[in-house]
């Protein structure tokens, strides 16, 4: 595991003493400009965030584990988050538990506050597709295991599951009832299990000797069930509308559900909806959803056991010598759950 910069970096790369750097730091206006410009200087260069936990980490490492989830409003990262916190608190840790909301800057911001507090380590899902954010959280030297992502070309530890796998279940259902017009709604194309549903949507349709074409997408800004609303009303306002829908998750699937029942559309009779992650109120909907089960406690739990064995063994490493961790990357597999929503074709 990397070494962390500290303030006696700073003062030495800067040619200052500590306590000018501790002044630039706290007491801006008592430094003279050149010498600020050369210290902050320094600690961009260095990567150097002040830890609040100092005294804390002075007499041992800390306890706690950090988690950062898309959407705390998902019942599905809530199941995460317990699967978490369970392993952490068998562990004798907490979870400081935060929400970027789907923004990359908010993402930023949380993951410079975990620097900050010198975690353990870091859960993420993350929200930036571009990864900068990753690859600036990755300098501190603070080990993270991605969730409900897979690490592609990255030394990191992931536990995610098969979303490819997982939306050809979902539409080959479809198709075996019947339909051959079905719509994604999809979420932000950012993000890489929006993609991997649909990839596995297509293949589903390819199986069956159907083309693309027999997919209309219907992407959405968010997540979320107003964003499930407002394309179930694009969705009714097309001249060949599908005879069903499938949905990036369980939230988009039951906006549209309210959407078709305000309208007067029969569910499952005139639409099929299929959802993904079967939450709880999956099944407890005016018309219980078909859903693609994600096993989102055992998700938060792995990751955090993961997460565990690498600060231990890397720990352990500095220490006596002892090899470095391996990272590992596991791919849960999901399983259709059919409820009534999508139980008849037209």
């Amino acid at each position: 595991m990397a070494q962390s910069v500290g303030i006696k970096d700073v003062a030495r790369a800067a040619g200052v003493s500590v306590g000018t750097v501790s002044n630039v730091i706290n007491r801006p206006d008592t430094v003279a400009t050149e010498t600020r410009a050369r210290v902050l200087s320094a600690i961009d260069r260095l990567g150097y965030v002040r830890s609040e936990s100092a005294r804390q980490l002075r007499a041992g490492r800390s306890r706690i584990m950090g988690l950062l989830v898309l959407d705390m409003g998902n019942p599905f990262f809530v199941d995460v988050a317990r699967g978490a916190e369970r392993a952490a608190r068998d562990a004798g840790l907490g979870v400081m538990v935060c929400n970027s909301a789907e923004s990359a800057g908010e993402e930023a911001e949380y993951l410079s506050l975990f620097a900050e507090q010198r975690v353990r380590g870091v859960l993420l899902t993350p929200a930036d597709a571009t990864g900068r954010n990753i690859a600036s959280f990755r300098r501190h030297g603070i080990p993270f295991v991605l969730v409900d992502r897979v690490a592609e070309g990255t030394a990191e530890c992931s536990v995610s599951v098969d979303d490819v796998a997982g939306g050809a279940l979902a539409v080959r259902h479809l198709i075996d009832a019947g339909h051959r017009s079905i719509a994604y709604v999809s979420g932000p194309p950012g993000f890489t299990q929006v993609r991997d549903r649909r990839t596995g949507a297509l293949n589903a349709l390819a199986e069956a000797g159907l083309g693309p074409d027999s997919l209309r997408e219907l992407p959405t800004e968010r997540l979320d069930v107003a964003a499930g609303r407002d394309a179930g009303a694009r969705l009714l306002g097309l001249a060949d509308r599908p005879t069903a829908v499938f949905c990036a998750n369980d939230l988009l699937a039951l906006g549209v559900l309210q959407a078709m029942y305000a309208a007067g559309v029969g569910v499952p009779g005139d639409l099929a909806i299929v959802g993904y992650d079967d939450i709880e109120f999956a099944a407890a909907a005016a018309v219980p959803l078909t859903s693609v089960r994600q096993p989102a406690v055992t998700m938060g739990a792995l990751a955090a056991e993961m997460l565990l064995e690498e600060t231990e063994e890397g720990a352990a490493g500095d220490a006596g010598g002892k090899r470095a961790h391996e990272h590992r990357r596991v791919v849960l597999q999901p399983e259709l759950v059919v409820r009534r929503s999508s139980l008849s074709a037209r």
